[in-house]
């Protein structure tokens, strides 16, 4: 974590100076904002993290609850979801406080004894080393909190407007603020008045029912699998042996999807009601929580539970829905998203592949930063677009995805043919419900892939996947991912050739280039007040040990000189980590090194030869727009 460049700081660091809108927020919505959000689930949190970081966009997030969740229903939280948390700052303290998922074992009935059920197999959860970022279970309640906290310590001071739902919305043609949203306050002393806003953006993060993707006329289309799932959060005395390893049970009596929950003592279980006939009419909705738990008992048997207490309870009806877009703009027709959907409010699936908050959060990340960029001025309004072709593909998958797991989750064993069926599959497949699979296709965003070959381990349009490094300036070891903050930025990742610094090299002329060139992005994207890295954050890897860089002969690009006291910044220069080479890791040319442009939120849009400055400059143009010639950052080299 970086501070004092702007000057001593004693206090928490997280705590940013307030800037822009944050110096004067006034407590009661303004009539005028540049991004209403609606709803302060998870896709709405960290959609208004995001913007949080932008102080001179006014955002505000609106929530019909009088206050802060107390008790979420989603809980798992997978590696992708960590690392994202990674960005925003709280990995850590998230991590120290969740259930760490390490296996999963899977239960069946006893070949000798069909009535019972005897444990099948254990998997590891992630064999592969998928990430390096573990598999979580923790409450979304405190997911919510810790993106609340990033948005009150940002520089805008934000916080949500909680007692206020939405009614209806009214996009007008043309205007500053073309959106009119109608609320009504929903608590407090001014409760069922009602009143508007003007706004030049909305985002519907509303749920499943979303009024807001109603008012846009989009609907979720797709089927129902009658069949029903008790949910309940218990504490128990039991004897079943894995009460504290996540768990697969599939015996006569139906299946039962076993989470332990953080703190060591509560737990989730998901308990197959089974088939429901098209006529119920919701009538399975009310089976009761005792009904639920003796269901839960048979399942287990010859093993017992006794339940003590019910933190919470619910039964669902598995359906598998998706918009056809995220946006407002009809098919066909070309002009700039003003209302978009996200999270539940355009997908909708069952919970025990556990990804319905952490696609929901890749939702709200795919376009906070594009929203910041269109209304800041760094980006053309037609970046927005790339919301909803980008991330509808991915709702889709996970439905199609979901549609076989919850298929495998509630077959009766007599029906299936191979009893290790299920487990095989969630070996198989890991990858998906990690979060990684998430692979965006060439656009405007997302370059061809023709130079793949230069860094095989960061595939284009896939997550860029961190490795470790050593730090020029301390021979620190770190993650190189790790630095990457939710702070609206692109990365510029240059591997160097093989020449140590000094020497003749392409990575030394493509900083230079980068440095003076009027092509280059720097140049070209950097308004002058800001500091030289304040729209790209470009760092350097070298193939030597740090000990062997001398930071002397290391270009300026690489040192940039930050705050008003233009202070060095030394966490862009790093070399090979002493027991994990990053070019063996990542399958990167020794020759000729290579560049990785990563987006702002951690996709790999590009990958160039060092020597194709060309290539780097027309990737950037029709995604930003310049500023003036008297208005590019300048970039000092060294002496």
């Amino acid at each position: 974590m970086q501070f004092h460049h702007h000057g001593y700081v004693s206090h928490d660091p997280r705590l940013s100076p307030a800037a822009g809108v944050g110096l004067d927020r006034p407590d009661e919505l303004p009539e005028e904002v540049d991004v209403l959000i609606v709803g302060t689930g998870p896709a709405g949190m960290i959609l208004g993290a995001q913007l949080s970081q932008f102080p001179d966009i006014t955002t505000r997030i609106v929530e019909r609850r009088d206050g802060r969740l107390a008790i979420g229903q989603a809980d798992g939280i997978q590696a992708r979801s960590v690392e994202t948390f990674q960005a925003f700052g709280f990995a850590e303290r998230i991590i120290s406080e969740a259930y760490r998922i390490t296996q999963m074992n899977f239960w069946s009935p006893d070949p000798a004894d069909p009535t019972s059920i005897i444990r099948t197999a254990r998997t590891e959860d992630d064999p592969a080393g998928i990430s390096e970022f573990p598999h979580l279970i923790v409450n979304q309640a405190r997911v919510l909190d810790y993106f609340a906290e990033v948005m009150a310590n940002s520089p805008s001071r934000m916080t949500p407007d909680y007692g206020l739902e939405f009614e209806r919305l009214d996009v007008a043609d043309d205007g500053e603020f073309p959106v009119t949203v109608t609320l009504r306050h929903s608590a407090g002393s001014h409760s069922g008045q009602v009143r508007t806003v003007r706004a030049k953006y909305v985002v519907g993060c509303d749920g499943a029912r979303s009024a807001v993707r109603e008012s846009i006329g989009r609907a979720l289309v797709g089927d129902q699998a009658f069949h029903a799932w008790a949910v309940m959060d218990v504490l128990a005395v039991t004897d079943f042996p894995d009460i504290r390893t996540k768990c697969a049970i599939q015996s006569h009596k139906g299946s039962i999807l076993h989470i332990p929950r953080e703190g060591g003592y509560l737990f989730r279980m998901y308990v197959d009601l089974g088939e429901v006939r098209s006529d119920d009419r919701g009538a399975v909705r009310t089976t009761t929580v005792e009904a639920a738990v003796a269901k839960a008992n048979e399942i287990l048997h010859p093993y017992t539970l006794d339940v003590k207490d019910v933190a919470w309870y619910s039964v669902y009806e598995v359906g598998h829905r998706v918009t056809d877009k995220f946006d407002d703009v009809p098919e066909g027709e070309e002009r700039t998203p003003r209302v978009f959907i996200a999270g539940d409010a355009c997908h909708t699936h069952s919970a025990k592949a556990g990804q319905g908050m952490n696609v929901s959060m890749q939702d709200g990340f795919n376009l906070g930063w594009k929203l910041a960029h269109v209304i800041s001025g760094r980006s053309p309004e037609s970046l927005l677009a790339t919301y909803s072709a980008e991330r509808q593909v991915i709702a889709q998958n996970l439905i199609d995805f979901d549609k076989q797991w919850s298929s495998l989750m509630a077959a009766r064993p007599e029906d299936v043919e191979d009893p290790a069926a299920l487990g095989e599959f969630y070996v198989r497949t890991q990858e998906f419900p990690a979060g990684f699979m998430t692979q965006y296709a060439p656009s405007m965003l997302i370059g061809d892939g023709a130079h793949q070959s230069l860094a095989t381990g960061f595939p284009v349009g896939k997550r860029f996947k961190s490795a470790p490094v050593a730090r020029v300036a301390d021979g620190n070891p770190v993650h190189l991912g790790h630095h990457h903050r939710a702070d609206g930025r692109w990365r510029l990742y240059a591997f160097a050739d093989a020449p140590a610094p000094g020497e003749a090299s392409a990575v030394a002329d493509w900083a230079q280039w980068l440095a003076s060139s009027p092509d280059s992005p720097v140049l070209t994207y950097t308004p002058a007040a800001t500091d030289p890295d304040s729209v790209f954050d470009v760092k350097v890897v070298y193939q030597q040990r740090h000990v062997d860089v001398d930071l002397g002969r290391v270009p300026g690009m690489f040192l940039p000189r930050v705050g008003p006291f233009g202070l060095i910044d030394y966490e862009k220069v790093y070399a090979t980590d002493n027991t994990a080479d990053i070019f063996d890791l990542r399958g990167i040319d020794r020759n000729t090194g290579c560049v990785v442009v990563v987006r702002p939120d951690q996709y790999v849009a590009a990958v160039l030869p060092l020597t194709d400055t060309e290539a780097l400059a027309a990737h950037f143009a029709p995604i930003m727009r310049p500023v003036t010639a008297a208005g590019a950052a300048a970039v000092e080299q060294p002496a």
